[in-house]
């Protein structure tokens, strides 16, 4: 029978008026880890990616991976990323018209069973379902979503499959082997529908009951009879459907490498628990889960841990549930195959639906990463709703009980629609999810320290620590929720309780056994514990170490450990040892070669190693693995500058460029594209730069003194004045700054007295710096005083007797000296003196712009380059911006060829000081 485009519509506005609010919910609990965290939704990463990873993004060939293979899954948050990249309303909306989908291709099955009013009632029944909002407004419920469709199809096709006289029909059997490998590529539970199809082939298609067949097994063995033709074809179906559903799972087995997952007993307790304990709790789950589909008043979105007790013994009271529960299954299933009509038909199509779907999740053939899971009923309550919508016919068709029938259908539709529209708002945030859930069970740590991780992220750790202290006493050998509470004892800063709560989550690990795999004995994301308490005790100098100790333990027991390595790279840079951080970072680009950050670090290393050319090649690894990673642009761009290559500087400039496009706010970005437009000589280009990096960063230094000195260069000295008063309020002791002012009003403004006290404040902080004393004397010449000069001369020779030109310049004021003496005139300059002062002083004034302040720039240029900071992530990986910044704003020691250019420069200065020296001399 087929679907109207009314009932279309009824179902579409349904289900839209159920999860319009959805559309409000942000990205929560596993969706932060599938679409967050996960790169394969990146346009750059290569769709092949998508079939190498589990769905979340973790590569199936390694042993942390969940197993759990969805690349079509993943294909649609790829698609929904390219149309809104992170903004949940897209994903959102897609699940609430996938599941409206799915409503309506149900309801086309149930009218292969039911009538066409029940049919109907069933659909709104499970469009309306409270049990549906994990997999419906969580994001990677889609999974569920998108399974499901495929799912129906498959088995709509494969009723098709029986032609006149029973024939067999090959084409819609065809398609539906592809449908169930389609549906299997979006969750596993899809491959459950070949059990579906073999059920309805050979109790629905063919019509046989239990009797019937026991009767024709009991003829063929006897001898009395053969096998029906009817029934050989119907095994040709079969066999060609078990054929299919053996290939899928070898292609499945093949793809996970015959590994399943590591889940540990926080995960599901009953897995690791023993004998009677772990058969007894995974029978009683059953029940639990048919009491969630019956009666969906209490949801929770983390059923794990302590959540359900163990039941540890056959006197356990909640065993009567199980027992109950058994018993009613098995009537049914009796009831259904041994009686033939529609009724019975019915009944075992709603079984088959309830629990074929559910037996991947039942824990009953292998472990499972839960204890219960709301979203994995998705196909389950569609035979429930089935079941619910049948037995509604059978009671409505009585007179007496029609109108309660109806009464009963619209307040459970009601109360229904309402429970699943409150819950929605369940899911708006992270805290908002998991205090719901703590609602209905506080006996679960995970919860309580998801709440805390909700509080961390705000920045509330006061609130966090509370909630972190309580998972630790629901479940006191919980490691995650120590090292959970560390963690916010060292935001708080308080690295003391931080390495206690460290040490006893440390003491929490098993031991190692040997010749036993520890990864299969405790979660990877444990191993965190080391990387932490090292992260903390690190930075203690003195423990540096102790700190490395830990780091390799933690490799020892997991050589594929990742981040160790990273973090150990770390550790080695901090301590000098660049050759053992370089081969750290090459043992972590084995296990992830395509991590763009690793390369960078690598890149660091090799500066650390004075290997320009090599980290230039890592930088351009890591933005070949991602174009925008920020601080590989920028540090490249400046490692391109200082190399001194004109080539480069067009690639250097188009970097810098890019980088402000990512961080537009970085004052660092705008200095360095001024600093490169000064090397190209692009004044003007150079001075906007230089005012960009100033507005945004009041008090830049190294940018202040630049544009200074880029208007002294460009004989703009007056306009250079205000700008090092700026400077010289924020850096009073900044030298060259007060070197470069002292020139300018002694050049230019002809403030003798200015000039002097630049001077004289840069001796007050340093009295041994000789390019300041140096600048005393030749304002004591100005002021006419030739002995001042002298002796000042004589001081200055002997802070710095290997300079040259400050002895000749002692030699020239003596000389007049004497030379005024033997004239019999007063030692002090006449007018042809000041004449010849004047040239001094002129002359002076390209020395002291040219020489130091050249000097100056350089160091100043340098601030950010030779400071480049190592990129950690997350736990203890990750530099901070602030930080970056600080860094870029250490001098730091010159490399060789920096040295050699400065001494270049003041071979040049030395060579415009002899011209000085002959014009004095030569009065």
């Amino acid at each position: 029978m087929a679907v109207s485009l009314k009932e279309v519509g009824i179902l579409f506005c349904v289900v839209f008026i159920c999860y319009w609010n959805s559309l409000y919910c942000g990205f929560v609990f596993d969706d932060v880890s599938a679409i967050l965290d996960n790169k394969d939704l990146h346009p750059s990463t290569p769709i092949k990616k998508l079939f190498q990873n589990d769905f979340w993004g973790t590569p199936m060939s390694e042993e942390r991976s969940h197993k759990s293979y969805r690349p079509l899954t993943v294909l649609t948050f790829r698609l929904n990323y390219l149309f809104s990249e992170l903004n949940a309303v897209s994903y959102h909306f897609l699940n609430t018209l996938l599941h409206a989908v799915v409503c309506v291709i149900f309801l086309k099955v149930c009218k292969l069973f039911l009538d066409g009013r029940s049919s109907l009632i069933a659909a709104l029944l499970f469009a309306v379902h409270p049990i549906h909002t994990e997999a419906v407004t969580g994001v990677v419920g889609r999974a569920e979503l998108l399974s499901s469709i495929f799912l129906l199809a498959a088995f709509l096709s494969y009723t098709k499959s029986k032609g006149p006289d029973n024939s067999i029909v090959w084409i819609p059997i065809a398609v539906a082997v592809v449908l169930v490998a389609v549906a299997t590529l979006c969750k596993e539970q899809g491959i459950t529908v070949v059990g579906i199809c073999c059920v309805y082939e050979v109790f629905i298609a063919q019509g046989y009951t239990l009797p019937l067949l026991w009767d024709i097994i009991r003829e063929i063995m006897v001898g009395k009879g053969s096998i029906p033709y009817s029934m050989l074809q119907t095994l040709l179906k079969l066999i060609v459907l078990m054929f299919s559903t053996l290939l899928l799972v070898v292609v499945r087995v093949q793809v996970i490498q015959s590994q399943l997952p590591v889940f540990t007993r926080f995960d599901n307790p009953a897995a690791v628990s023993s004998t009677p304990a772990r058969q007894l709790t995974f029978n009683y789950l059953l029940p639990v889960n048919a009491w969630l589909l019956l009666n969906p008043s209490e949801l929770c979105c983390d059923w794990t841990m302590g959540t359900i007790p163990l039941v540890e013994s056959i006197l356990d009271v909640r065993n009567l549930a199980t027992l109950v529960f058994f018993g009613l299954l098995g009537y049914l299933v009796m009831f259904s195959i041994r009686y033939s009509g529609d009724s019975s038909k019915t009944v075992l199509m709603s079984l088959c639906l309830i629990i074929l779907p559910f037996i991947p999740a039942s824990n009953l053939f292998f472990p499972v990463g839960f204890v219960v899971a709301e979203r994995v009923l998705y196909v389950p309550s569609m035979g429930f709703c089935m079941l619910v919508a049948h037995g509604w016919k059978k009671l409505s068709s009585r007179s007496k009980l029609r109108k309660l029938s109806w009464i009963f259908l619209a307040l459970v539709l009601f109360t229904h629609a309402t429970k699943t529209f409150n819950r929605n708002w369940d899911w708006e945030s992270e805290y908002t999810l998991f205090m719901s859930a703590l609602k209905v069970n506080k006996n679960n740590a995970k919860l309580w320290n998801n709440v805390g991780h909700a509080l961390e992220n705000g920045k509330n750790y006061g609130k966090a620590l509370r909630f972190f202290k309580q998972a630790t006493q629901v479940q006191p050998d919980d490691i995650g929720a120590h090292m959970n509470v560390g963690r916010t004892y060292k935001n708080l800063n308080k690295s003391k309780e931080a390495e206690d709560s460290y040490l006893v989550a440390k003491s929490l690990m098993p031991q190692v056994i040997p010749g036993k795999k520890y990864a299969a004995r405790v979660a990877p994301n444990h191993l965190n514990v080391y990387i932490n308490l090292a992260n903390l005790i690190r930075t203690n100098e003195s423990r540096l170490e102790e700190a490395d100790q830990l780091y390799r333990q933690a490799i020892s027991m997991r050589p594929d450990f990742k981040q160790a390595y990273i973090s150990r790279g770390e550790l080695l840079l901090k301590m000098n040892k660049p050759l053992e951080a370089k081969e750290a970072y090459m043992k972590a680009l084995e296990l992830d070669g395509m991590n763009a950050d690793l390369w960078y670090n690598l890149a660091i290393v090799y500066i650390e190693l004075k290997d320009p050319n090599e980290a230039l090649r890592n930088f351009n690894q890591a933005l070949e693995l991602n174009h925008k990673h920020k601080l590989a642009l920028f540090n490249s761009a400046l490692l391109m500058q200082e190399s001194g290559n004109v080539r480069l500087r067009p690639e250097a400039k188009k970097r810098l460029l890019s980088y402000i496009e990512e961080e537009p706010h970085d004052a660092n970005g705008y200095f360095n594209l001024g600093m490169l437009a000064m090397d190209e000589k692009n004044d003007f280009e150079s001075e906007t730069w230089m005012k960009k990096a100033i507005q945004l960063q009041s008090g830049f230094r190294s940018a202040l003194f630049n544009l200074a000195l880029l208007y002294s260069q460009t004989g703009r000295e007056l306009e250079a004045l205000p700008v090092l008063d700026e400077l010289l309020r924020y850096y009073p002791d900044h030298t060259k700054g007060l070197i470069l002012k002292g020139d300018i009003l002694m050049n230019q403004k002809k403030d003798i007295k200015g000039a002097k006290k630049c001077f004289e404040k840069i001796l007050e902080m340093d009295p041994n710096n000789v390019q300041g004393k140096h600048n005393l004397c030749v304002v004591y010449f100005e002021e006419r005083d030739l002995l001042k000069a002298e002796r000042c001369l004589v001081e200055t020779l002997a802070l710095a007797p290997h300079e040259e030109y400050i002895q000749r310049h002692l030699n020239i004021v003596r000389s007049k000296i004497m030379s005024l003496n033997a004239a019999g005139q007063p030692v002090l300059p006449t007018t042809s003196t000041s004449t010849i002062s004047e040239e001094h002083r002129k002359e002076n004034d390209n020395v002291e712009k040219k020489k130091t302040p050249s000097e100056k720039l350089n160091e100043e240029k340098d601030i950010p380059k030779t400071s480049t900071p190592t990129k950690r992530k997350n736990k203890g990986q990750a530099k901070s911006k602030n930080q970056q910044k600080k860094d870029r704003d250490k001098e730091t020691k010159k490399s060789t060829k920096e040295i050699k250019d400065i001494e270049n420069k003041r071979v040049a200065a030395l060579k415009r000081l002899e011209e000085i020296e002959r014009i004095l001399g030569g009065e």
